[in-house]
């Protein structure tokens, strides 16, 4: 098969078939076509044309390109690469797959960065509450941290995904469904968001059910949020870099060192596998040693 419609072939599966969202396939799709031109430029352009060893050389000249990629890019671009051979030999479109001993480079284990409990309040009660939008702001923060979602679930919950009261219906990776409960500070919040702020903004564009709305009435975006999320930070005086998934880290690490179960964080954060969640165990022994420093007897 032309490498051209291969990856076209391959990118409607992740699509339609694994309902990756659109920011992921982006990602893929931005990494495929560098890949295809690559081979295309080197007399390859059908997948059965495709070595191990052209493989590799592409690997090795992006590897070594200036400015170097962060390990990160490299590691995307493999899985990339991976993804759309394994796809073509499970389809039976090419018996063999090249990029079978292909391995990702080694990733260095980053802990997230959380807010102190003190920070996260600080964060989330800088939006003016005398204002519409300082309302709607102060709702959506509450939310985040309350649940730990992803900005991406964020903008697309619909009002109905909280009618059950003190629990929110969210839409994950894959399109996989999960309940997270909603702690009282956030319900009150969104409450006199529902209240007091939406039906004017709904107003003043097209009917939607999303939740969250911008100014002129549109459903708000992931940009927008982080906008919000930055103007907050500045408003509490944090140095730290704040971004969305601060907030999902901090949502993790603070149940933690609550004495949560590793598992039902998993749960909450709607990881697929635990190891992705046992990172903040990380963070959280950090924070067992400095009790157990200050605390034992025989510590120092």
């Amino acid at each position: 098969m032309q490498l051209d419609r291969a990856m076209d072939a391959f990118l409607r599966h992740v699509t339609v078939e694994r309902g990756l969202s659109e920011h992921t396939v982006g990602a893929y799709r931005r990494d495929l076509t560098g890949y295809v031109q690559w081979m295309s430029q080197h007399d390859v352009t059908d997948s059965a044309q495709v070595t191990a060893a052209r493989v590799t050389e592409f690997i090795a000249e992006r590897s070594g390109a200036q400015p170097r990629p962060a390990a990160s890019s490299l590691a995307r671009l493999q899985s990339s690469v991976r993804g759309l051979h394994r796809f073509l030999q499970r389809e039976g479109i090419e018996a063999e797959d090249p990029t079978g001993r292909l391995r990702p480079p080694k990733l260095p284990q980053r802990l997230p960065k959380a807010l102190t409990v003190d920070q996260a309040v600080r964060l989330l009660e800088a939006p003016d509450p005398a204002e519409p939008l300082g309302i709607r702001d102060r709702a959506l923060l509450e939310l985040l941290y309350a649940t730990g979602a992803r900005v991406s679930e964020v903008v697309q919950l619909d009002v109905d995904d909280l009618a059950h009261g003190d629990v929110l219906r969210v839409r994950g990776k894959g399109s996989k469904e999960r309940i997270v409960p909603v702690g009282q500070y956030a319900r009150e919040a969104v409450d006199a968001y529902l209240t007091r702020v939406r039906p004017e903004l709904s107003r003043r564009g097209r009917a939607t059910p999303r939740l969250f709305l911008g100014a002129r009435g549109a459903p708000l975006s992931r940009q927008s949020v982080w906008l919000v999320i930055q103007a907050a930070a500045e408003r509490a005086q944090l140095s730290a870099h704040v971004s969305p998934h601060t907030l999902r880290h901090s949502f993790a690490t603070h149940l933690l060192q609550g004495g949560a179960d590793v598992r039902v964080v998993q749960e909450l954060l709607g990881h697929a596998s635990v190891a992705t969640t046992q990172i903040y165990t990380h963070v959280s022994a950090d924070a067992l040693r400095d009790v157990y420093a200050t605390s034992h007897p025989r510590a120092q």
